[in-house]
């Protein structure tokens, strides 16, 4: 079997990593708050070396650990419950590169595995005694020319209990970019991780992959009840793509959705509200718990029912959409059709611009003589 046929095997599966028989006869998780933090981005791009960017995320950290601390206070006074659940903007920490070479970038924004940076966000979910999930670029040792956008989340403890890097991203390195090493590094668990904690299974979309039903859906079929998705994305009062695939995606995995924008990206020559609003929680039928608007707020919060949830997976009817699943009928034309190739990069080197766009524009041009799309 091909590294490309891997995935779709565990599609026609339908159970790539089931839950043991003794998690799912663990008792049910109690109610608790989670929150989608909203809060401002101070971008390292206005930084002209890496010892003012990492001054700078230095004190981006104790800004939101003190954000924590009193959404903690106030939710717990305000409805009862604890929050036991936060969840970041996507790169809250740097800003997104904006003119930097990939070099630059990965020197002054990617933070080290066992680096000081990774050290403080699990400090700050070990003092709050949280579950945080943080979206932030990250250096690896096996690929060491290269930085991941990293989902990680951090348990109560300190300990990473779950660190996914993003698979879809244009521009930026991803796992399907070195595909082959990256699965002899980390097996194909390391690329679709869930986190088996006390308030449920954990899983995570990053930003823009709310649109591809397929990331969500590697969660789902690894038990995830509760989708983790930093975002920092265009603000509306008007539907957005994002904003329906938030949704969508709940609603097709039977999953709860907590979202998280930004409130404002500061410190790049974009208007800085252009990224604001919209973060959210939603339920398991795509109903928003609770929404935030524009600015920083931790209005996006809301009570969550894992044990609800887990009861409504167990009935039978139509919209227990998840055991409707014909896996077997899609199994075949996964494993059969490449669109975009994996190992864009297989020496595990930086992409220029340029190439990426060249590649891009080879797979729309491959996809038109096939017949997947039509000039």
């Amino acid at each position: 079997m091909t590294r490309r046929k891997v995935l779709a095997s565990g599609l026609a599966a339908g159970a790539l990593t089931p839950m043991t028989l003794a998690q799912a006869q663990s008792p049910p998780p109690p109610r608790f708050t989670a929150l989608a933090l909203q809060t401002r981005c101070e971008a390292v791009n206005q930084d002209q070396n890496p010892q003012d960017a990492r001054a700078r995320m230095a004190a981006s950290i104790a800004r939101v650990s003190a954000q924590i601390a009193a959404a903690r206070g106030f939710l717990q006074g305000f409805n009862g419950y604890p929050v036991k659940l936060v969840v970041l903007p996507e790169y809250w920490m740097t800003g997104f590169p904006l003119g930097e070479t990939r070099q630059a970038w990965q020197a002054k924004a990617a933070i080290a595995l066992d680096g000081v940076e990774a050290d403080a966000l699990a400090a700050m979910a070990q003092r709050h005694g949280i579950h945080l999930c943080s979206n932030h670029y990250e250096l690896d040792p096996h690929f060491p020319d290269l930085y991941f956008q990293a989902n990680v989340i951090y348990g109560p403890n300190g300990d990473v209990l779950c660190r996914y890097r993003r698979m879809i991203s244009l521009y930026t390195p991803t796992p399907y970019d070195v595909w082959d090493r990256y699965l002899d590094a980390y097996g194909l668990e390391g690329v679709w991780p869930v986190a088996v904690t006390e308030l449920g299974v954990l899983g995570t979309i990053a930003s823009e992959e709310i649109l591809y039903p397929e990331i969500a859906r590697m969660a789902a079929l690894r038990g995830a009840e509760i989708l983790l998705h930093p975002t920092s994305e265009v603000g509306s009062p008007q539907l957005t793509p994002k904003h329906i695939g938030k949704l969508a995606r709940a609603v097709e995995n039977m999953a709860y959705i907590v979202s998280a924008n930004s409130a404002e990206i500061l410190g790049v020559p974009v208007p800085s509200a252009s990224t604001d609003g919209m973060s959210l929680v939603a339920d398991w039928y795509g109903r928003i718990l609770a929404e935030a608007g524009p600015g920083e707020s931790l209005n996006a919060n809301a009570l969550l029912d894992v044990a609800g949830l887990r009861s409504a997976r167990q009935q039978a009817g139509m919209t227990n959409t998840l055991s409707r699943l014909p896996m077997d009928a899609f199994a075949a034309d996964y494993a059969d059709r490449t669109l975009a190739p994996p190992n864009r990069t297989p020496d595990g080197r930086m992409m220029e611009r340029a190439e990426v766009l060249q590649r891009q524009r080879e797979t729309i041009a491959r996809m038109t003589e096939e017949g997947v799309i039509r000039p």
